[in-house]
């Protein structure tokens, strides 16, 4: 038998690491929301901190799966901001792989800070306005779930009276 070591390829070898932290980070993110959404709606029913009308009715799977299909939504617009962002960096030059692009324009839109890379003095302004346009719409996406969220546990609310209603 012959043994034929493995040539890392220069060009295929980052791909495949990238698409690894994209595919990992999409399965993360999908049940770290399903836990998250879980997790407020069993603490707020626990503590009793919704509306007195709305214990008497549960949250159904189609609601949940709403709420949790909303922020999937919103989190894939923050990537796809992130990669424009990310995309202009690689254009103009200003860092050379789409793993660091991508990572640069992560941490700077999430507002966690610029990663130690060898980022052109050219462009930090950018990354700068980067973090201001991610704590803005970060802050935009929030207040549009909030919304959503309250639109939903309405709509259950006002689902379960007319079923009282109807069984009066």
């Amino acid at each position: 038998m012959i043994v034929i070591p493995h040539i890392p390829d220069p060009d295929v070898e980052p791909a495949i690491a990238l698409g690894a932290q994209l595919g990992a980070g999409t399965l993360l993110l999908v049940i770290s929301v399903v836990i998250h959404a879980a997790g407020i709606l069993a603490a707020t029913r626990f503590l009793g901190l919704e509306d007195r009308s709305l214990r008497a009715h549960r949250l159904d799977i189609r609601a949940f799966g709403l709420l949790v299909s909303i922020a999937i939504c919103l989190f894939a617009l923050h990537f796809i901001e992130i990669g424009l962002f990310a995309g202009f960096y690689l254009a103009v030059g200003a860092l050379r792989d789409l793993e660091s692009a991508l990572y640069f324009s992560a941490s700077a839109y999430s507002t966690l800070g610029q990663p130690d890379l060898d980022f052109p003095d050219d462009w930090r302004l950018l990354g700068a306005v980067e973090g201001l346009v991610g704590f803005v719409l970060i802050g935009w996406s929030t207040a549009v779930f909030i919304t959503d969220m309250t639109k939903v546990l309405r709509e259950e609310e006002e689902k379960g009276e007319r079923e009282a209603g109807s069984r009066e």
